[in-house]
């Protein structure tokens, strides 16, 4: 989802150079974002595949080591979707800009844009709360909440009465 919103901003950001001298940063910003967001599909779901090889190896290995090796692995199912999350909130910042500066025949795209940003964060956050179910207090639990709920105000800010 990161990845769609990102490229509606790009090709928002594209098409309003002409109405905003900020849209070529955002474009590049944008390309960026979609880039590494690509990327963190293919880490979340190797992530995942090694949090439950760890696992499945853990009734093999000593019980310090075993440990070790969950905990690291279970760290990176939470490491992954917060960078995710992260994305998205800068995606729903960007679209922001672009509907307040950009080309306004786009506008509508970077509205979308900034939904998706947010379903985006909403869904690393859940991801990153069942991660946590036993870590309740984990600090990356909060910055998840604060990102996601500041992405989720950000699209909700350019929604018009009958949208």
């Amino acid at each position: 989802m990161v990845a769609a919103a990102a490229a509606l901003v790009e090709k928002a950001a594209n098409l309003s150079t002409k109405q905003w001298a900020g849209a070529t940063g955002v474009l590049e910003q944008a390309r960026a974002v979609r880039a590494k967001s690509l990327e963190l599909i293919e880490e979340d779901a190797q992530a995942y595949l090694a949090f439950v090889a760890a696992l499945r190896a853990s009734t093999n290995q000593e019980l310090a080591e075993s440990q070790e090796a969950v905990a690291a692995a279970h760290a990176r199912t939470v490491d992954v979707p917060l960078r995710m999350t992260r994305a998205a909130a800068e995606i729903a910042e960007l679209a922001v800009q672009l509907a307040q500066h950009g080309n306004p025949n786009l506008r509508a795209d970077a509205v979308v844009a900034a939904t998706l940003a947010a379903a985006a964060a909403e869904s690393g956050l859940t991801l990153i709360a069942a991660n946590l179910a036993d870590a309740a207090d984990d600090g990356r639990l909060a910055v998840a909440r604060k990102l996601a709920g500041r992405a989720t105000g950000l699209a909700r800010s350019l929604r018009t009465p009958d949208s």
